[in-house]
Order: structure tokens, then C-alpha cells, then sequence
């Protein structure tokens, strides 16, 4: 496993629903990186997901395809890989639901410590066409820590 090294994740998503709606959001994190068995992790806390609770994400980049694994309040493991879909249960204090993804690209650019990904897909809730999304991961060297 390589040194865990300091980063700032940057996130923008952007999505479309079935009625047509749009809506977005950005956020930015201080995580870190390291490398292991041939893959990137990315780890950072997440506030944007459950307001006022911080969530942990852990990006798992394998080549063509990225593994996204929350844990806290909310606990998710979705899978992204071009051309698949993969569904996974969403748990919130609420219940559970069922997302299906359906990743149309994914594009993965990494380096040795920094990198971006860009994946579109489309997301079903509960068997139920849900929206048509887009999601911009940066990730660089937090050379300020």
C-alpha cells in the first residue's frame, strides 16, 4: 500500500429527471489518497449527502470502473462500469431502497495521485426510471497540508 498522501476532491453532479426537471450540485473535500494492489482509493467526508451529518466516501477506481462506498447515517456501494448496470441498496434511517445504474461512459484520467473521472449514467429508484445523470470527480494534491 502505497503513503496515504493529502488531496482536495472536488464533485459537481448534474442530473435531469423523468419530468424534465434539471438541478446540480458542487461540492469540494479534503481527503487523502493512496494506491493499493493496483487500484486508487480516494477517501473524504462527504457533507452534502445528509445535511448537517458528514458521511464517509471511500472512491475505489479499478481501471474502467469505479466503486463508490458511503458509510454513516447513509450506506451505500454503487458500482460504475461502462456499458453495465449494477444496482445496490441504499439504507437511511427512513429504510432501504433499491438503485439500478445504468453507466453509459465513464471516463477515467488518474495519475499517480491526482486524476478526474467523468461518468454519465441513468439512476432507477424502486425499479422506476429516476433521472439521467452526470458526475465530475477532481482529484489534486493537497500540497497546502
Amino acid at each position: 500500500m502505497s503513503e496515504k498522501k493529502p488531496v482536495i476532491v472536488k464533485v459537481r453532479g448534474s442530473w435531469q429527471d423523468a419530468q424534465g426537471q434539471k438541478d446540480s450540485i458542487r461540492t469540494v473535500a479534503k481527503g487523502h489518497h493512496y494506491f493499493h494492489r493496483g487500484k486508487h482509493y480516494v477517501i473524504y467526508e462527504d457533507e452534502t449527502v445528509q445535511e448537517g451529518s458528514k458521511v464517509s466516501t471511500v472512491l475505489k477506481i479499478d481501471g474502467g470502473m469505479m466503486t463508490l462506498l458511503r458509510k454513516g447515517i447513509l450506506e451505500q456501494e454503487q458500482r460504475f462500469e461502462k456499458g453495465r448496470e449494477h444496482t445496490s441498496i441504499y439504507r437511511t434511517p427512513y429504510g432501504n431502497i433499491d438503485l439500478s445504474v445504468r453507466t453509459e461512459a465513464l471516463t477515467v484520467d488518474y495519475g499517480e495521485v491526482a486524476g478526474r473521472i467523468d461518468v454519465r449514467y441513468g439512476l432507477w429508484v424502486n425499479g422506476a426510471f429516476q433521472s439521467q445523470n452526470r458526475l465530475h470527480i477532481e482529484v489534486e494534491e493537497d500540497r497546502g497540508a
